[in-house]
């Protein structure tokens, strides 16, 4: 007898007091619009970091049979930095200007964001550097969603940058549960956006499909022994 009640509350969450108003076609519609949106984001972030992977596997590579590239980090760097200073401007705050135009939504994110977070990538890799591919991955998606958003609402354009960072998470490391769920909490501090789960569950989905469609794998991590819990082993994590 209780269920119904808690399946309303969750179909009050998933869907605004706003929508649920609207007559079936006009829901429809509005469902069918946001479905497109999503699998569009879905496609361009799949592909991008689909093209991210490539060049990721080709620059270790190259490095890995040319040990001297890295005396050329210095180097790398500063080219980083230039490019930055020069062509950076709002894009140089990196995930930070995606978490303002989260919370507080003034412009459209540059498209330049894309090859300047996957150029600086790619280049510090290449000379040796150390660089996570999640931030790469997650600045893409975000910046090509938004390029979708021009002419969307400030609310509408939350959900789908939030859709934009759950693709770029999942397509990067072909998780998308994991990239739905980062979407949704790392990047709101903690609080979920209900009207959010399904455009960045369905975003990430797609963005997975379509990185795997490109014949692009992902890097595979060995499982670890479990390390036995000794007093001894237990008393020096606890010194250390």
């Amino acid at each position: 007898m209780f269920a119904p009640v808690a399946s309303q509350s969750l179909y009050s969450r998933l869907l605004p007091a706003r929508l649920r108003a609207l007559p079936f076609p006009l829901m429809a519609w509005f469902g069918g619009r946001w479905l497109l949106l999503a699998s569009l984001v879905g496609a361009l972030a799949g592909t991008a970091s689909a093209g991210f992977l490539v060049g990721l596997e080709w620059v270790t590579k190259w490095r890995e049979l040319h040990p001297w590239a890295l005396a050329l980090l210095p180097l790398g760097g500063l080219l980083v930095g230039l490019a930055y200073h020069r062509f950076g401007n709002r894009v140089v705050k990196g995930n930070n200007l995606i978490l303002d135009e989260i919370h507080a939504p003034s412009e459209v994110i540059p498209l330049r964001m894309v090859p300047l977070v996957l150029g600086g990538t790619l280049l510090t890799h290449l000379f040796g550097g150390s660089a996570g591919r999640e931030g790469t991955a997650v600045q893409m998606g975000a910046a090509l969603a938004d390029q979708l958003t021009r002419w969307l609402p400030p609310r509408e354009r939350r959900l789908l940058l939030i859709a934009g960072m759950s693709a770029g998470f999942a397509s990067v490391f072909g998780t998308p549960l994991a990239g739905a769920v980062f979407g949704l909490e790392v990047f709101l501090l903690g609080s979920v956006r209900y009207e959010a789960i399904l455009p960045s569950f369905l975003a990430a989905v797609v963005a997975d499909v379509v990185t795997r469609a490109w014949g692009v794998g992902h890097t595979s991590y060995p499982t670890l022994a479990a390390v036995p819990l000794t007093a001894a082993g237990l008393g020096a994590t606890l010194l250390a």
